[in-house]
């Protein structure tokens, strides 16, 4: 039996909770404007605190950053540091659960994650080459990674952000 169309929503249209997640984005060296543009769209669509650049300052007048984010990174919050250390320890005075999205070792599936409705979260996304220093590492109290089922060891980073936000916004709604 044929599915019988829909006409699609427009943003006006749509029924979508205005929610905030206590979530901020640490991007350790994150420096393809695609990726950054993709981000701040993903922040928004997320609703995330706020997005913290360290080590790479983004290119705001980039034309492919620009075209990617759709304008989202006129309005979503965000800052640049020199010091990503600084950042996250300050973050875990502040109560947040620092979480790396990193292949390592002792890396679990995301959907492992476990995490309470009222959790503060950092989420810490690497280098598109590098990934995630060492020293931010050591300062996680969880490193988790998205399973992969190719050939391929690792996936765009914007993209990898996307499904973590999706499984962390899971836990965090009540």
């Amino acid at each position: 039996m044929p599915l019988k169309t829909k006409m699609q929503l427009t943003h006006s249209q749509n029924k979508f909770s205005n929610k905030k997640f206590p979530v901020t984005l640490v991007l350790d060296h994150i420096s393809g404007e695609a990726n950054i543009g993709s981000i701040f769209r993903l922040s928004d669509a997320f609703h995330v605190e706020e997005i913290i650049f360290c080590g790479t300052e983004p290119n705001l007048n980039s034309n492919r950053l620009k075209k990617t984010s759709r304008s989202t990174h006129e309005y979503v919050k965000f800052q640049f540091s020199e010091n990503p250390t600084a950042i996250i320890k300050g973050k875990k005075a502040e109560a947040y659960s620092i979480i790396a999205l990193e292949i390592t070792q002792n890396s679990v599936p995301i959907q492992q994650l476990e995490l309470k409705p009222s959790e503060k979260v950092v989420l810490i996304a690497g280098h598109e080459n590098f990934g995630i220093s060492e020293d931010l590492l050591r300062l996680c109290d969880s490193i988790v990674h998205i399973p992969m089922f190719g050939n391929n060891s690792s996936m765009n980073v914007a993209q990898a952000i996307g499904i973590s936000l999706y499984e962390i916004t899971k836990c965090l709604i009540p």
